[in-house]
C-alpha cells in the first residue's frame, strides 16, 4: 500500500493553500470541509478494509491450522511407510548377500563334485587295471597269498570311500542348489513387496508435499494480509489525526465566516440608517425561513444532501445545460466568487442571521464578491468546472457554517 505523507505535511499544505486567500474565509473552508470529507472517507474505508481482512486473516489462519494438522498426519504415515520401506530394502540386500554366497558355495561344490567324479574314475579304472591279466605279475611278485588279498581289499576300500565322497558332493550340491532356488523365490517376493511399498512410500510423499504447499501458500498469504492490515491500521491513524487537524481549521474557518456575515450585516445596517437619515425609502430585507428560498435554477435533482460513495455530499445537485443563469436564493451579499478546488468555480452569499448559500461548478461569474443582490439576481452561469461529471449546479445552504438540507429551504 502507497504510504502517505504525515499529517503536519499535509496540515501545513492545506494552511499554505488557504493563505493566499486569508481574506477569503468561505473559500478557506470549502477547501478545508472537501479534504476533511475525504479523509472521513478514507477513514470509513480504512475501517471496512480491516475488519474484512481481519476476518479473511482469521479463516485463512483456522485452514492453515487444519493443514497443519492434516501435514503432520500425513507425515506421521510417511515416517511409518518409510520405515517399512528401509525394512524391506534390507531384507532384500540380506538376500542379495545369501544369493551370492550360495552361487560361490555351489561353484565350489560343483568343483569338488567334479574333482569327485574324476578320482573315482581314474580309482575304477585302476582297480580293473589291477584285475587284468597284469594281476598275476602282481600276485607272482607277492611275498604271500595274503598280500594279495590285502592289497586288493584296499584297492576296493579306496574305490568305495571315492564312490561315498562323490555321492556325498552330488547330494550337497543338488540340497545347495534347492536352496538357491528358494532364496531366489523368496528374493523375487521381498522385491515385488519392496516395490510396492516404495510405490505407496512416493503416493504417501507427494499428498504430504502437497498439503504442505497449500500450507505454505496459506501461511503466505496470512502474512500478506497481516502486513496489508498494518498498513491500512497505520494510515487510519494518520488520517484520523489529519481529520481532528482539519477539523480544528474548519471551526476556525466558520468563526471566520460567522465574523465576515456579521460584518454584512452591520454594513448593510449602517447603510439602512444612513438612507433613513437622509429620507431615502428603502426596501425591507428579506428573512430566510422554511420555503422563504427561491430555486437558483429549474431542473431535476441529480444527487441529494447525504452520504455519497461513502462521503457526505453537502447540497443537492440540480442537473442544467451549461451557460443556463444561475439565481441567488435570496437577498444578501456576495461573500465569495472566484475557483475553489472541487467545486470550481464557486459563488457564496451571505444572507444574515447566520445563513450563507453556495452556488458551484459555474462556468463564468456574474457578480463580484461584496455586491449586494437581490433574491433571483443572476449572480453566475452554469458549467462543469471542478470536480464534476457533467454540466449541474452543486447548491449548499449552510447555517452557522454547517451544511444543512437545501430541500428544507425551497
Amino acid at each position: 500500500m502507497r504510504r502517505r505523507a504525515p499529517f503536519g505535511a499535509v496540515l501545513a499544505a492545506v494552511l499554505l493553500l488557504a493563505a493566499p486567500a486569508a481574506g477569503d474565509p468561505g473559500s478557506d473552508k470549502a477547501r478545508i470541509d472537501g479534504s476533511i470529507g475525504d479523509l472521513q472517507s478514507r477513514i470509513d474505508r480504512a475501517g471496512r478494509q480491516a475488519e474484512v481482512l481481519t476476518s479473511e486473516i482469521s479463516a485463512v489462519t483456522a485452514k492453515a491450522r487444519g493443514l497443519q494438522q492434516r501435514v503432520e498426519a500425513q507425515e506421521a504415515l510417511l515416517g511409518t511407510l518409510e520405515a517399512e520401506l528401509a525394512a524391506s530394502r534390507a531384507r532384500l540386500s540380506r538376500l542379495d548377500a545369501r544369493l551370492q554366497e550360495q552361487a560361490r558355495r555351489l561353484k565350489v561344490l560343483e568343483g569338488q563334485y567334479a574333482v569327485a567324479l574324476e578320482r573315482l574314475e581314474r580309482r575304477v579304472r585302476e582297480i580293473y587295471e589291477t584285475d587284468s591279466p597284469d594281476a598275476l605279475s602282481f600276485a607272482l611278485g607277492a611275498s604271500s597269498f595274503s598280500d594279495v588279498l590285502d592289497t586288493l581289499e584296499l584297492l576296493n576300500r579306496i574305490g568305495r570311500q571315492d564312490e561315498r565322497i562323490a555321492a556325498t558332493v552330488k547330494r550337497t550340491t543338488e540340497e545347495l542348489a534347492r536352496t538357491r532356488t528358494e532364496t531366489k523365490r523368496d528374493r523375487a517376493g521381498v522385491k515385488s513387496e519392496t516395490r510396492a511399498i516404495a510405490q505407496r512410500t512416493d503416493e504417501q510423499r507427494g499428498a504430504r508435499d502437497r498439503l504442505a504447499a497449500n500450507r505454505d501458500a496459506l501461511l503466505a498469504a496470512e502474512r500478506d494480509k497481516q502486513t496489508t492490515l498494518a498498513s491500512i491500521t497505520e494510515d487510519r491513524a494518520e488520517f484520523v489525526a489529519e481529520v481532528a487537524g482539519l477539523q480544528a481549521q474548519s471551526a476556525a474557518l466558520a468563526a471566520r465566516i460567522a465574523a465576515a456575515q456579521a460584518a454584512a450585516a452591520q454594513a448593510a445596517a449602517a447603510r439602512a440608517a444612513a438612507a433613513q437619515a437622509s429620507g431615502e425609502a428603502t426596501a425591507t430585507a428579506p428573512t430566510p425561513s422554511v420555503g422563504g428560498f427561491v430555486w437558483p435554477v429549474a431542473g431535476p435533482v441529480t444527487s441529494g444532501f447525504g452520504v455519497r460513495w461513502g462521503r457526505m455530499h453537502e447540497g443537492i445537485d440540480i442537473a442544467v445545460p451549461s451557460g443556463t443563469p444561475v439565481r441567488a436564493a435570496a437577498a444578501g451579499t456576495v461573500i465569495e466568487a472566484g475557483w475553489v478546488s472541487g467545486y470550481g468555480n464557486l459563488v457564496v452569499v451571505d444572507h444574515g442571521n447566520g445563513i450563507a448559500t453556495a452556488y458551484a461548478h459555474n462556468s463564468a461569474f456574474a457578480a463580484a464578491a461584496g455586491r449586494q443582490v437581490a433574491q433571483g439576481e443572476v449572480i453566475a452561469y452554469s458549467g462543469s468546472t471542478g470536480h464534476s461529471t457533467g454540466p449541474h449546479v452543486h447548491f449548499e445552504v449552510r447555517v452557522g457554517g454547517a451544511a444543512v438540507d437545501p430541500l428544507g429551504y425551497l
